[in-house]
């Protein structure tokens, strides 16, 4: 499996993480800026919009994606090579290579809480609100 396609699975799936996964994890988030996740978020966004149920409503150009693509892949090496070097090989060493799937799964949701918590993103969510009944929702209680 190619580390992006991984990094991908990481992103979509539970994390199960070990003592040595859980340091590298730390690592990860510790060792990224806010523009550092912004670029996860914009790979995430960018790789998911090839989907064809969200193709349509997508503007990503094809150079726009490839420069994303480099830019994150450039960032992951880094932290895995460099600036996280120690708890990669420890992680590797004692858990194989779902460490690095765990670790980069903690470090997507704290990229993606940020887009989240956006005043804009978070009051476009409320927005399908005003097409739900709450009274139904509510009789599912009694």
């Amino acid at each position: 499996m190619s580390l992006g396609l991984a990094l991908g699975a990481a992103l979509a799936g539970p994390a199960h993480a070990g003592i040595y996964s859980d340091d590298l994890a730390k690592c990860l988030v510790a060792s990224t800026s806010d523009a550092d996740r912004s670029l996860l978020v914009r790979w995430i966004f960018s790789t998911s919009a090839l989907h064809p149920d969200v193709a349509s409503i997508s503007a990503v150009t094809p150079a726009q994606r490839e420069g994303t693509n480099k830019s994150t892949g450039q960032l992951i090496e880094r932290l895995l090579t460099d600036t996280c070097r120690k708890p990669t090989r420890e992680a590797l060493k004692y858990e194989g290579p779902a460490a690095i799937q765990t670790s980069f799964q903690v470090l997507g949701q704290v990229a993606m809480r940020s887009l989240m918590e956006n005043p804009a993103v978070a009051q476009g969510f409320q927005g399908m609100g005003r097409y739900i009944d709450e009274n139904k929702i509510r009789e599912l209680a009694k």
